[in-house]
Parts: C-alpha cells; sequence; structure tokens
C-alpha cells in the first residue's frame, strides 16, 4: 500500500474510533508536519521559545483530543494541522502579550538560549489572526486558501486538489484574500496607533 493510501486508511480507522490509528499515522505525517512547523516558524522572530519540533508535538496532543472525526483525505488533515498550528501559535502570541501587560507570572523558557519573541512579533500575528478570522466571515472559501497556502505550505496546484477547486480559482481567490487581507491589516494598524 503507498504511503497515502496507508495514511487514508489509518485517518478513516481513527476517525472511526481507533485511538491506535493515530499512533500509526504519526510516523508517516511526521515529515510534512515538521516542514509545515518549519514553515510557521521561520515567520516568527528569531529565539521564539517554541521551535519546529516543539509546535509538530503541540499539533499531536493537540489532535489526540480531537474526538471522532470523519476524514476525507490526507489534504484534509494536512489542512487542520496547519489551522490548529496557527491557533497554537496565535494562543502562544496572545498569552506573551498578556505576560507583558502585567496579566500573570514571567514565563521562563525551557532553554536559556530562546527568548520571549518581541511585542511587534506578537502583536502581528495576532493582528493576522483576528484577519483570517474576519476573512472568513466574509468569505470563507478564501479563508480556506490562505489558510492551506500560507500555513499549510502548499502549492497552489495542492490547495486546488484538497479544496476541489482549479488552480486558476486558487490564485484569484489567493490574490483576492491578500487585498482584503492587507487592507484590514493596514485598517487595525491605524487603529493600534
Amino acid at each position: 500500500m503507498s504511503s497515502a493510501g496507508e495514511i487514508t486508511v489509518l485517518l478513516r480507522a481513527w476517525g472511526h474510533g481507533d485511538r491506535s490509528a493515530l499512533d500509526n499515522l504519526i510516523p508517516l505525517v511526521y515529515r510534512k508536519l515538521y516542514v509545515t512547523a518549519r514553515h510557521y516558524m521561520a515567520q516568527q522572530n528569531p529565539g521564539h521559545i517554541l521551535q519546529s519540533t516543539a509546535l509538530v508535538n503541540e499539533t499531536y496532543l493537540q489532535l489526540a483530543r480531537i474526538g471522532e472525526i470523519h476524514w476525507r483525505d490526507r489534504g484534509q488533515f494536512f489542512a487542520v494541522c496547519a489551522q490548529l498550528m496557527r491557533h497554537i501559535l496565535t494562543d502562544h502570541a496572545r498569552m506573551q502579550l498578556s505576560l507583558k501587560r502585567g496579566n500573570g507570572e514571567v514565563a521562563v523558557p525551557i532553554d536559556e538560549d530562546l527568548s520571549i519573541p518581541g511585542r511587534d512579533a506578537a502583536a502581528e500575528l495576532i493582528a493576522l489572526d483576528d484577519a483570517l478570522q474576519g476573512l472568513a466571515e466574509f468569505d470563507e472559501r478564501m479563508s480556506h486558501v490562505v489558510q492551506l497556502r500560507v500555513f499549510g505550505g502548499l502549492s497552489v496546484e495542492e490547495v486546488g486538489v484538497v479544496m476541489k477547486i482549479s488552480e486558476r480559482t486558487v490564485m484569484r481567490e489567493w490574490k483576492s484574500a491578500k487585498l482584503w487581507l492587507l487592507r484590514e491589516l493596514d485598517r487595525s494598524n491605524k487603529h493600534a496607533k
């Protein structure tokens, strides 16, 4: 059985309640999840308290908490993982901003060489997350394209396959979403000043 076929079989087994299927699935998808995590982490400040491996591990823990879900295919799985990673990083950024405002105790990084990211990076990530939530309310498909492209690291062709739309449609949605997000981020930035 091909790796892709094996992934789909395991996803469906896990979706039907076989909890051991997730444990068998992770070694098959780890590399792709790690690449996605590295893509996310490349957009963070150097010295971010989380690293790619930690982000993959946290994603696994989040996946393990998911109840039964009807998995269609591996594309859907990777899209869900990308969304989980985005939420983990956004939650982390919100926590860091909260700590910097004095709403909690000081966080101590696991590794002494790591430092907490600057306020600007965390604020930018939160603004992007807020804009993406607004985009989802405005146009769900555009939001999904952005999540798969930016956070999932998928190519235009891969997004088309996952969403079952043409590459031309993906490009049109991608361009429109970027314009919409830039406008919203610009508006958010003006309000923050």
